[in-house]
């Protein structure tokens, strides 16, 4: 039971933040994105300010992050409405031989995404972006960022609108003496990173809102997946980071109210992706040296890139005897090939699921993905999900602790206080944005628009939701695996996938 103190606090917020107004959105359409919030940590006690406002709004229950489940895939998808099959941007780390022909590039640095975009020839991103269709559309898009360089470019590496605000650049160049002027330079990052994040949300409002005048609005706040990777989930530190950053979100609810704009913003908070405690040790790369299925590390015949695995020409017997080894480990969950056969379910490699079902199969892609194993074992602060990953805790895997992630949304357009069964995803936030800002969603978009969160849109109630699973095993039966997707509206969401190893989990 919430203690008096915390239940008098949260009436007051929902008096000071709840309540939509019925009218018209008139013109700012905003995606909030709290880096690697999981919906679980959106309470009174520990984010007062955001659970306060999602009382008034809309919470969506059965949210889904794009896989592989990693911040730059997602950036991507935010920006282009689509999965990596289409988008072109396959991981954290991706492999562009004609940059590096021996090893991945970390997608975190803008700068290594520039060399990217020039090596392609301006196609470092293969599906347009919101900030390209609201420009031919004679509307402006500004993404504010104390995020990565790389996640930031990615959601408007064209620089269209109003441009973009982050604590390393701005775009245009020009953009950051006025930002500087009006709100200092950029303090040095922390734990929790709380320092730029509020100048990334003075930036949103003083120059933002102030002076740029946005018709839709991308802001990225880095905690609290900056501070949980330190620490994990339930760690004091990881604590910290989401009261502060939540926080700076009653501040920019704060901002809106102070400018007029609450009642004519539609506003969406969602995170990239869930996130999960790591018990693993292992390093692929080691693995596949040890098994004599790689050269060494920086040979080009087998490149390792995060989960992606590219063997030199495809060379068809050494993908099976690697897809084979992979199975065999019990810290590896679900194994991606080629399909078998064109609309095949099945990789071509006995046990493995075709890459098309990950929505991964790209020009770009890899022979093989893999993704580490997971349980519902909860940590010692009793938070559930652990993935066999190095390091202390993160996301990327197709576990449901990573792939189901939060958006709450509430706005003038937007129905009020209530929870969506209905599945949806991180690719429908561009095609919802466009459709609230009276742009038609181009073709290329795989996202839906969230007809069921509009406040003339369907009943949640009313729309059918069909489960599919797909399954794979070995000729042994010692490696089986699972993939159940969730259907509705014409489209399908990775819920999750699972492994089972000779009667061991």
């Amino acid at each position: 039971m919430m203690a008096s103190g915390v239940l008098a606090r949260l009436a007051a917020l929902v008096a000071l933040f709840g309540g939509q107004s019925q009218g018209v959105c008139e013109g700012l359409q905003m995606l909030v994105v709290l880096d690697g919030l999981r919906p679980d940590y959106v309470t009174a006690e520990r984010m007062p300010h955001l659970h306060a406002w999602s009382l008034g709004g809309v919470v969506c229950e059965r949210h889904h992050s794009v896989f592989p489940t990693v911040t730059r895939v997602n950036a991507s998808a935010f920006a282009t409405g689509c999965y990596p099959e289409r988008h072109g941007i396959l991981g954290n780390t991706v492999f562009f031989p004609e940059v590096d022909p021996a090893s991945g590039l970390s997608t975190g640095s803008r700068k290594t995404l520039m060399r990217i975009e020039e090596a392609t020839y301006g196609n470092l991103l293969t599906a347009p972006s919101l900030g390209e269709i609201l420009d031919q559309a004679g509307k402006k898009l500004l993404v504010v960022s104390s995020g990565s360089s790389g996640s930031s470019f990615l959601l408007n590496h064209k620089g269209k609108g109003a441009g973009t605000i982050h604590y390393e650049y701005t775009l245009p160049e020009g953009l950051m003496a006025d930002v500087q002027a009006a709100i200092g330079p950029p303090p040095e990052e922390g734990y929790p990173n709380e320092k730029l994040n509020h100048w990334a949300v003075d930036a949103l409002l003083e120059v933002g809102l102030d002076r740029l005048h946005p018709d839709v609005l991308l802001v990225w706040l880095s905690d609290p997946d900056h501070t949980a990777h330190k620490g994990g989930m339930g760690y004091p530190l990881t604590n910290e980071a989401l009261s502060k950053v939540d926080a700076e979100f009653g501040r920019i609810l704060a901002g809106l109210r102070e400018r007029g704009l609450f009642d004519k913003t539609n506003l969406f908070v969602a995170s990239d992706h869930g996130f999960s405690t790591h018990t693993g040790r292992q390093d692929l790369s080691n693995v596949l040296i040890a098994a004599g299925l790689k050269t060494g590390r920086g040979s080009t015949d087998v490149v390792v890139s995060e989960g992606a695995i590219y063997v030199r020409d495809q060379e068809r017997e050494r993908i099976e005897k690697i897809a084979r080894l992979l199975q065999g480990l019990s810290w590896i969950g679900p194994v991606f090939t080629q399909p078998a056969k064109p609309g095949g379910s099945e990789g071509w490699v006995p046990g493995t699921l075709s890459r098309e079902l990950a929505r991964w199969s790209h020009s770009r892609s890899g022979d093989i993905l893999v993704s580490a194993h997971w349980t519902d074992e909860a940590n010692e602060h009793g938070f559930r999900g652990t993935t066999a990953q190095q390091g202390v805790a993160g996301h990327g895997t197709a576990s449901p602790y990573d792939i189901h992630n939060t958006l709450i949304a509430g706005g003038p357009a937007l129905k009020q206080g209530i929870r969506s069964p209905v599945p949806s995803g991180n690719v429908d936030l561009a095609p919802t944005l466009l459709h609230l800002s009276g742009v038609t969603a181009p073709q290329s978009m795989q996202g839906r628009l969230l007809s069921e969160l509009l406040k003339e849109g369907p009943d949640t109630a009313s729309i059918k939701v069909n489960e599919r699973t797909h399954a794979a095993r070995t000729p042994d039966g010692t490696y089986r695996l699972r993939l159940v997707l969730s259907e509705t509206q014409g489209r399908s969401y990775l819920d999750y996938t699972q492994v089972e190893r000779s009667g061991r989990q």
